[in-house]
């Protein structure tokens, strides 16, 4: 497949994409365990700690079907290091040249992000046929993806940044949304309480709400 095919593959996977970040590999284990059994099979497990990319390279051995990118990619050096931990897919919060061309050397297919019409061109140009709007909440939620649907017909987006399950199927409802990205599932407290169980159950209620609204 191609890189807008395997991105596209994901996200009808998981249109709703939980964004991890854990204290320590263990933590990160006994998440993806717990998610991956309350139904989502796509996860994405973020660098913004140390132990990202040992958790990716844990996650990636659960079971034959769970598919697990790497996210927060800022730097183009992390690309390679992730792949090799066994990432299938990369998330960044921006797009340069220098990223596009690292994840397409490493053979990374990535969901690149974007807020203004601007950086969606640059996108378009750069061959990118679904992106992260990135913080959507912030940058103007479901009126600003309405916005775009006009002068980019084409283009598919997952909305990540002050997602909720109580606002999630307004913007699955959207048709140029094809996923939604949040933190919901993996709230801090239920990980510092080890409560694996609840985690399990917010995955399968979250997972049942991306069917009934697409």
């Amino acid at each position: 497949m191609t890189a807008n095919e395997t991105i596209a593959h994901v996200v009808n996977i998981g249109p709703v994409i939980p964004v991890l970040q854990f204290d320590d590999v263990a933590q990160g284990d006994a998440v993806c365990r717990a998610l991956y059994a309350g139904g989502v099979k796509v996860m994405e497990i973020t660098l913004r700690t140390d132990a990202g990319l040992q958790v990716i390279e844990r996650a990636s051995k659960i079971a034959d079907d769970i598919v697990v990118g790497v996210g927060t990619l800022t730097q183009p050096g992390q690309c390679a290091a992730a792949v090799k931990a066994g990432a299938t897919f990369g998330v960044s919060p921006g797009l340069t040249r220098g990223l596009d061309q690292a994840a397409k050397d490493a053979g990374l297919p990535l969901l690149p992000g974007v807020m203004t019409p601007s950086e969606i061109i640059a996108a378009l140009e750069a061959g990118y046929e679904i992106v992260k709007f990135f913080p959507a909440q912030q940058a103007g939620g479901l009126a600003m993806l309405q916005a775009f649907q006009g002068p980019f017909p084409g283009l598919k987006f997952c909305p990540t940044g002050g997602i909720t399950y109580e606002n999630a199927p307004n913007y699955l409802a959207l048709p140029n949304v094809v996923c939604v990205g949040g933190s919901w599932l993996t709230p801090k407290t239920l990980m510092q309480a080890q409560n694996w169980q609840e985690i399990t159950h917010l995955a399968h209620v979250s997972s049942e709400l991306a069917r009934h609204a697409r």
